[in-house]
């Protein structure tokens, strides 16, 4: 059941209490669902707050990417707030409150790291330490199928992963990066022959399929197939930058370019970066 609200005097003292921490964050957000509190916030459910969720989630890996370590404390209070937000929801439905969200993952990380809460060694590998993480996972779902709890949500290219890693663990994987790269190359020739005479969405699903095996040589390879693209975004960001400065140095714009041009601009972008011993790298983005 919802708790009983701290009378008006003591909610306000405690919601401009700036040393208050946690209690404070907890008190704002019941008095923004409370019936006199903000209007939006009333209306919100879990549906419409999962959104912001996973952007603040993105925020978060961002401000890493870039090392921007100001903006992470603030990025990382926006994505606290969100569990603060569908905690309290759970508490307006009667489902359960934040401090049994506390209690769980509490719970959770006791049990899953026995080498240090309990009687097990820890004179374990960070490889052998993953092993028994995924175990205990396992366990804890008890008869369930090798694909199931993996979330819907999560970014295409990160579920493809995490898909080919489950699988992985029952044996279904390729042995080696070699066919991997083989494969790659046969979905490649497969959408770029049959385009022509596929219809839409049989090339949607052929493309598909080669990111999906792009992701399993990510995978293969040990590399965040999303940090990876992130750092790939950046760089085409930062060149195409350069080649509009260069253009712009003489008056145009890209639309009063063309291929030929801005190609070569890119070379000389790409060189000078080159030159300078640029290179992208998971926190480069």
């Amino acid at each position: 059941m919802p708790k009983r609200p701290l009378p008006r005097s003591e909610s306000d003292a405690l919601v401009h209490d700036a040393t208050a921490g946690m209690p404070r964050l907890l008190e704002i957000m019941a008095r923004l669902r409370a019936p006199d509190g903000c209007p939006w916030d009333r209306e919100q459910d879990f549906t419409t707050i999962a959104p912001y969720t996973l952007e603040e989630a993105h925020e978060v890996a961002d401000a890493i990417a870039r090392e921007a370590w100001d903006e992470l404390r603030l990025e990382l209070g926006d994505l606290l707030f969100q569990s603060v937000y569908h905690a309290q929801l759970a508490e307006d439905a009667g489902l359960f409150a934040f401090e049994d969200v506390v209690s769980a993952i509490s719970d959770k990380m006791v049990a899953r790291h026995p080498h240090v809460f309990g009687d097990e060694s820890n004179a374990k590998s960070a490889e052998q330490q993953t092993a028994d993480w995924e175990r205990v996972k396992a366990a804890e779902r008890g008869p369930a199928r090798t694909l199931d709890g993996v979330a819907m949500a999560l970014p295409a290219l990160t579920r493809a992963v995490k898909l080919q890693k489950r699988a992985a663990r029952v044996g279904f994987d390729w042995p080696s990066t070699a066919e991997v790269v083989d494969k790659i190359v046969e979905e490649a020739q497969e959408l770029t022959e049959a385009r022509d005479r596929l219809t839409e969405a049989e090339v949607f699903e052929e493309f598909g399929d080669l990111m999906f095996v792009v992701a399993n040589l990510a995978r293969h390879l040990k590399i965040d197939p999303e940090a990876a693209l992130r750092a790939a975004n950046a760089k085409f960001t930062r060149r195409f930058g350069r080649i509009e400065n260069w253009l712009a140095e003489s008056g145009r714009s890209p639309a009063d370019s063309d291929l030929a041009e801005m190609d070569a601009l890119w070379n000389r972008a790409k060189a000078e970066e080159k030159a300078r011993g640029e290179r992208q790298t998971p926190n480069s983005a």
